[in-house]
């Protein structure tokens, strides 16, 4: 495997033409008083865009990233970005951690000192060696041009990447489709695996003819999450279907862009409706720009496609043998329904279970102490 150091750069002709672009933008008007009722408000992206083209400051940001040790390895033909840290005492457990949508790795930043450093950050546990790769098709990593590049194929790839790095047994995190590779490494592969953590749960289990009936609490799960759906499905469905057709327009609008993103930050995470509250806008900015920079939106939004096209099929015999430690972070603003643990139980080995006091989908970037807490205790038990 061909591994060479990367660094994050933008030439300024890219940043001067996306102020421009952001300073250029054509205003919808919105019905007054509905907030984010019809979608994200236009009070606040004014703001926030405001503060991109005036205040934001990439260079910054970059210094910031490029603090942490950045790679592209080339597998199966494709270049894919990650950071690589290892523990800074002793032989850490190998952990590789993915994102999900709308996010970056960037949304994991939080978890390195924590993880590779946890007896520094008062954590009762081991030390890790983090591999924090980017999906294929997001910010620096390529993408097959081709369809069916799901889950599966995700997984399949880093496995690929934790042997080229040497590691012979590793753990996986995830969460959104992070937690739909990890779960396909533990599902497809699991002999090297020593365990698996998510932060959420993206893959149903299967619950059609022989499954056990349901209880009431799945039922109530259940009737909560289709009511979710049905009001917040959109992007789902567009994305899952004509992700090329949306492309066209977020590819080339930044007010586009970080409309159609930070709606989801807003949304999921643990905000109360202010994602000023939860994140900086420096943050949230870093996030948008990377898909920016990278001309990236519409290559990550096929996930959805790839995923509901390709899908991966579970059946009565699949069952998650690698052992499991599932941290519910449940409080989103726009609430997706709390899963009970014998949901969770039908597909995986649920050796630890721990529903959090506060926090959202985008967990590590929400309570990264939380989260690295429970990362910690969990592998500490194995």
């Amino acid at each position: 495997m061909r591994i060479e150091p990367f660094t994050i750069e933008v030439d300024a002709s890219v940043l001067a033409d996306l102020r421009s672009r952001i300073l250029g933008t054509r205003w919808p008007d919105e019905i007054p008083g509905t907030g984010w009722q019809q979608g994200t408000n236009l009070d606040y992206l004014k703001r926030i865009l405001a503060y991109w083209a005036d205040r934001f400051d990439w260079r910054a940001q970059a210094l910031k990233l490029n603090a942490v040790d950045h790679f592209r390895a080339e597998l199966e033909g494709v270049r894919i970005h990650f950071v690589h840290e290892k523990a800074r005492r002793g032989h850490g457990i190998p952990l590789v951690l993915t994102h999900g949508w709308p996010s970056t790795f960037v949304e994991l930043l939080p978890l390195v000192p924590l993880l590779t450093d946890p007896e520094a950050h008062g954590i009762d546990g081991p030390a890790f060696d983090l591999v924090i790769p980017s999906l294929p098709g997001y910010g620096f990593s390529e993408r097959p041009p081709r369809t069916g590049v799901n889950y599966r194929f995700t997984a399949s790839l880093w496995h690929r990447l934790m042997r080229g790095l040497g590691y012979a047994r590793y753990a996986a995190h995830g969460s959104d489709f992070g937690a739909g590779v990890s779960t396909l490494m533990a599902l497809d592969e699991p002999q090297p695996m020593i365990g698996l953590h998510l932060s959420n749960l993206e893959i149903p289990p299967y619950v059609g003819p022989g499954a056990r009936p349901l209880s009431e609490a799945e039922s109530r799960y259940l009737e909560h999450n289709e009511k979710f759906w049905q009001a917040e499905s959109g992007y789902k469905a567009i994305q899952g279907t004509k992700p090329q057709t949306l492309g066209y327009a977020l590819n080339d609008s930044p007010a586009g862009l970080a409309a159609w993103i930070l709606e989801k930050w807003h949304s999921w995470a643990d905000s109360g409706g202010d994602a000023d509250r939860r994140f900086t806008r420096d943050f949230l900015l870093t996030n948008v720009t990377l898909y920016w920079v990278t001309g990236t939106i519409t290559s990550s939004m096929r996930d959805y496609y790839d995923n509901r096209w390709s899908r991966v099929p579970i059946g009565p015999q699949e069952f998650v043998r690698v052992p499991t430690g599932i941290a519910i972070f449940a409080h989103e603003f726009v609430s997706e329904g709390v899963p009970p643990r014998e949901w969770a139980e039908r597909l995986y080995d649920v050796r630890r279970w721990t529903p959090m006091p506060r926090g959202g989908h985008f967990a590590a970037a929400e309570e990264p102490q939380l989260l690295a807490r429970d990362i910690a205790a969990f592998f500490a038990s194995l």
